[in-house]
């Protein structure tokens, strides 16, 4: 028989272990995932609520998921700090007038109606159109992706404050991206070895090939104007995606682009340039193809959030007008590992779909990589 006191201390333990049950049923779960929006009060909460649905496209409107608190950014060692230690991020929704009139730039404008209700906002370099209720957005004609669907409040359009930071300050307000002397850029042909990537639609060649031809004309150009540039891979090799970041790491990059070619396969329609650069912190990634997209998780590239997307925009913009494909816009994504590691601006260019035959046809064709190797080129000049 158990003593009288250890009798007593197992009643206590199972009363305390009952109510700690009770309390861990009213906690709220963090779903990680881009069903959250944050919340349409511009006031300084952490509620989550969902967005409005997207009237141009339904098909995109997120799922429905309950209200939860957003927990504290878990924060990953950064190697390095940038140059000028990057604002405290904006988690308020804005007055998107009100923002205007604060930076001395015109007051928003309305330019459409139909299909949904979209406003222009402009400055001396360029102009950003905003559609109520849809993530996509138009920067001087090339499609981009917000981090949240801007909203109509009190009959006034409010934007959340880490897109008027990470989105629409970089471009409308910022100084553009500059480079300096002695300029060192890594290309990472993508793929290589073992791990071809996909394959041409018409005779079967591999994507691991087309990039490389790509990255040495483009090497090929630079050299002779200011540029140093190296390669990741300068034959049929397997590289680690983590070797490459370590490899712009030891060569002291100042840019870092990966090229690849995409696909859609079986699907042989779908067809364009995408460019990717990585999702801020507290922000949904543009594409996750199923990975875990957590908002809070911070990489060491999240310091150059601004340069990032003023990098994409200018590549994007040369490639996207050289190949005369269709545009599929500046995209973010987090579950590229050769994004998360670096210590630089870093893009990667997808340069079309191997899967759709008019664009395989192209991108075989040696004179179309060399357009495409002179676009980058010239963007960087």
């Amino acid at each position: 028989m158990l003593p009288h006191n250890w009798r007593v201390f197992k009643f206590a333990g199972i009363i305390f272990g009952g109510m700690l049950l009770l309390l861990a049923g009213c906690t709220s779960v963090y779903q990680g995932s881009e069903a959250q929006t944050p919340p349409r009060e511009w006031s300084l909460t952490n509620e989550v609520v969902q967005p409005a649905p997207s009237k141009r496209n339904p098909s995109k409107n997120l799922p429905s998921r309950p209200v939860v608190k957003a927990p504290a950014p878990a924060v990953h060692p950064i190697p390095a700090s940038p140059k000028i230690s990057p604002p405290a991020p904006i988690l308020t929704w804005t007055s998107l007038d009100r923002w205007a009139k604060e930076n001395k730039i015109a007051s928003p404008r309305k330019v459409a109606n139909s299909p949904v209700a979209s406003y222009a906002v402009s400055s001396r370099r360029g102009t950003m159109v905003l559609e109520i209720g849809s993530r996509e957005a138009i920067w001087n004609g090339l499609e981009m992706h917000l981090g949240f669907a801007p909203e109509i409040i009190d009959d006034q359009i409010f934007v959340y404050g880490l897109d008027l930071q990470k989105n629409l300050e970089p471009l409308l307000l910022d100084e553009p991206l500059a480079f300096g002397t002695n300029r060192v850029l890594v290309l990472d042909p993508g793929h290589g070895g073992m791990n071809v990537g996909t394959h041409s639609l018409t005779d079967g060649r591999f994507e691991k090939e087309f990039t490389l031809d790509w990255a040495r004309r483009i090497q090929t150009l630079l050299s002779t104007n200011g540029w140093k540039v190296f390669l990741t891979r300068t034959n049929d090799s397997d590289l680690a995606l983590s070797n490459r970041v370590n490899f712009a790491e030891a060569h002291h990059a100042d840019l870092f682009v990966s090229l690849h070619f995409n696909s859609a396969a079986p699907d042989t329609k779908q067809n364009g340039l995408e460019t990717y650069c990585l999702t801020p912190t507290g922000m949904p990634s543009t594409l996750t193809r199923g990975y875990s997209d957590l908002w809070s998780d911070h990489y060491p590239n999240n310091a150059f959030d601004v340069e990032n997307l003023q990098f994409a925009v200018r590549l994007h913009a040369a490639v996207l007008h050289a190949s005369g494909e269709e545009d599929r816009g500046i995209r973010r994504a987090r579950f590229m590992g050769v994004l998360l590691g670096q210590r630089r601006p870093a893009v990667l260019i997808e340069g079309g779909y191997l899967s759709n035959t008019r664009e395989t046809e192209k991108i075989e064709s040696a004179e179309f990589r060399e357009k495409l190797a002179e676009a980058v080129a010239n963007a960087l000049k």
